[in-house]
């Protein structure tokens, strides 16, 4: 089998392609995969490092608001569809998947026109331009939330989740993870991160609320993001509370998925990517959208699990030291809240996402596993 990726721009389109490659090379030793990127984009440095080929095409995104430079746009997009055409027809794949971003754009069209089976991956529970434009001409679209189907061809879509739960979910418990972090692996753990760069008000609303939370029995591990970490605004405060025994601020979390193992409770943002993980682990959440992302999906993704019982939405402007402890407390503290949370967050997760894409793809290509039929 011969496979396409392509996506990327964030992690949240990256990281899901990244999981389905290595869930793909377990059920499919013999599998070939080159995933196109951007040279710029965050792709770039992650999918090499992930032992994956990896190819590139020169695209960039469309102005929301009328911009000259649109124009630009539009030649780099038809332009790299024919820089995709030929990667596409040199590799001769059975099928491309893309998984988001404007990258995902030229290639999975340059796919369409060749006549080869095409899957478009959805993260969101509202899909980004990208997707929808690909979307009618795509074979198949992939939703990892059922809320995004209304915006999508009905016959074409097929509920599978996001494959970093699947993932997250077949980890194995490697041990003492918080104890690296200097922390109790038998104390109760919420972590707190606002995303790899870290997010303004939840640094803001954490620092108030530093001095009731030393106080607690639970313990805190937080990651304030790069920037923060040592902004002069912040920095003396993280320093005196990071020698508290139950609290440990840290700039990022490398290990983010073995942590999130070890964690009874999260507080962060509400990408697609987080929401996957902490799903697929059953873990009750307090989710603060970001109110600067396209459509506001944050907060559509955050609603999802909030009508679902497993997490309580905290919007950015209502975030505060003291939300952020009453809201902890309601949950950790409260056995059978905390217990209720939980089993509907599991509910919610997809631990089997990878093989349900594994299926589509299946589907589409009508892969014997005797060699790819596109040699075009």
């Amino acid at each position: 089998m011969k496979i396409i990726v392509t996506g990327g721009g964030t992690g949240g389109h990256i990281y899901p392609a990244l999981s389905f490659i290595h869930y793909l090379k377990t059920v499919e030793p013999d599998v070939s995969v080159l995933y196109i990127g951007t040279e710029k984009g965050l792709e770039s440095k992650i999918v090499p490092e992930n032992g994956i080929a990896f190819k590139t095409v020169d695209v960039q995104g469309f102005k929301r608001s009328l911009s000259p430079k649109n124009i630009k746009t539009v030649y780099k997009f038809l332009k790299s569809v024919l820089e995709a055409k030929k990667i596409i027809k040199n590799f001769k794949p059975d099928v491309v998947i893309g998984t988001g971003g404007y990258v995902a754009g030229p290639v999975v069209y340059a796919a369409t026109t060749l006549k080869i089976p095409t899957i478009v991956h959805e993260q969101n529970s509202i899909p980004g331009v990208t997707n929808k434009f690909l979307s009618k001409r795509a074979t198949r679209v992939a939703l990892a939330f059922q809320e995004a189907g209304s915006f999508f061809p009905s016959p074409k879509t097929v509920f599978t989740g996001n494959p970093r739960a699947q993932e997250v979910a077949d980890l194995d418990d490697s041990g003492n993870v918080l104890g690296q972090y200097g922390l109790d692996s038998k104390k109760k753990t919420i972590v707190i991160f606002g995303g790899s760069r870290g997010a303004l008000k939840i640094n803001t609303a954490v620092v108030e609320a530093l001095a009731i939370l030393a106080q607690k029995e639970y313990q805190i591990l937080y990651a304030s993001g790069e920037i923060y970490f040592n902004d002069d605004e912040f920095a003396e405060t993280f320093a005196k509370y990071n020698q508290e025994k139950n609290i440990k601020i840290v700039p990022y979390i490398k290990n983010m998925v073995e942590v999130l193992n070890d964690a009874d409770l999260i507080l962060s943002r509400a990408g697609a990517t987080t929401l996957a993980e902490i799903t697929a682990l059953g873990l009750p959440s307090i989710l603060v959208p970001s109110p600067y992302v396209t459509a506001d999906h944050q907060t559509k993704n955050a609603q999802a699990l909030q009508h679902a019982g497993a997490a309580v939405m905290l919007r950015n402007d209502e975030l505060t030291g003291e939300n952020i402890v009453s809201t902890i407390d309601d949950i950790l503290l409260n056995d059978t809240t905390y217990r209720q949370m939980a089993e509907n967050a599991l509910r919610e997760g997809v631990p089997d996402a990878s093989e349900r894409l594994y299926q589509v793809v299946k589907e589409v290509t009508s892969f014997s596993g005797n060699g790819g039929s596109n040699g075009r």
